[in-house]
């Protein structure tokens, strides 16, 4: 797998290459780009690009005085951009919602265009449900339970947590990969627990929320109608706030849309590309891992 060493520290990615635009995905907390991997394959004609963040999934702990906060993995999000010299890209997010941010920071220049999928908003940092496991990683040794928890089939299918987001169910493999790095090591379960209390304030939410409506270029929302995590008056809220938003509801689906519903959702990023000056090229590759 491909790294690029950041200001925080090493970050590995996932690159399908090819010269079409330039689609740049996030993750969730602690997962990677597999989260993806249902989708990307239906993109062809279009580069996929996949940093591995420090949300807790990454194999490679971040410097000590690295900003693990929301503003800062976005302000990160951005100099990988940067790094990588990719320009009017789209940036595609899913769960985590900080990503949003960039639009507030110089780094986003490079973004052309974002599709929100089932994410964090306005003041659900972290979501309802995921509010009790951010305050047990304030504790010592909080994190190092958490993780050990999840080795527990009841806990990782409850509905109130990892269980509520997807319908089709998490496969076990791939959970165990997610919480692999944390359970392994020390260093990245204290960045695991530095984003996972790193939220502020409600008002300061809202703040920054209100200051998105600045943002000019194209945003798709895609919101899931049977979602546990993410309030489904988010989607249409977040589709007014940004100027040039637009709403779609994806049914039979809950927060991981890619999960649940690949084929609708990479029909309708498709779509939303085509429309917003971005269709694949003719001599796009077909996406491989």
């Amino acid at each position: 797998m491909p790294q690029v060493k950041l200001s925080a520290g090493m970050i590995d990615y996932e690159d399908t290459g090819g010269d079409g635009p330039v689609l740049v995905f996030t993750h969730g907390m602690p997962m990677n780009g597999k989260q993806w991997r249902k989708v990307v394959p239906l993109l062809e004609g279009y580069r996929c690009v996949l940093p591995t963040l420090p949300l807790g999934g990454h194999r490679r702990p971040m410097r000590p005085d690295a900003d693990l906060s929301h503003r800062g993995l976005a302000r990160l999000l951005g100099e990988f951009i940067e790094n990588l010299d990719l320009r009017d890209c789209t940036l595609i997010l899913n769960d985590w919602g900080g990503g949003q941010f960039l639009a507030l920071e110089k780094e986003g220049d490079r973004v052309a265009r974002m599709v929100l999928v089932a994410c964090e908003a306005f003041d659900n940092f972290p979501p309802g449900p995921a509010k009790a496991a951010a305050a047990v990683c304030r504790i010592p040794g909080g994190v190092s339970l958490t993780v050990r928890l999840m080795g527990v089939s009841a806990v990782r299918k409850a509905r109130n947590g990892y269980g509520g987001m997807s319908l089709r169910g998490i496969p076990d493999d791939l959970m165990d990969e997610w919480f692999a790095p944390a359970r392994g090591s020390r260093a990245i379960r204290k960045d695991f627990a530095k984003f996972a209390t790193s939220a502020p304030d409600r008002g300061t939410l809202l703040d920054w929320a209100e200051q998105l409506r600045e943002y000019d270029r194209p945003v798709l929302v895609v919101w899931a109608t049977e979602d546990r995590l993410m309030p489904r008056e988010h989607g249409p809220r977040l589709a007014e706030l940004y100027p040039r938003g637009r709403l779609v509801e994806i049914a039979e689906s809950s927060t991981l849309i890619p999960e649940d519903q690949p084929e609708e959702l990479a029909r309708e990023i498709t779509s939303f590309l085509v429309e917003t000056g971005a269709p694949p090229s003719r001599s796009g590759q077909q996406p491989s891992h």
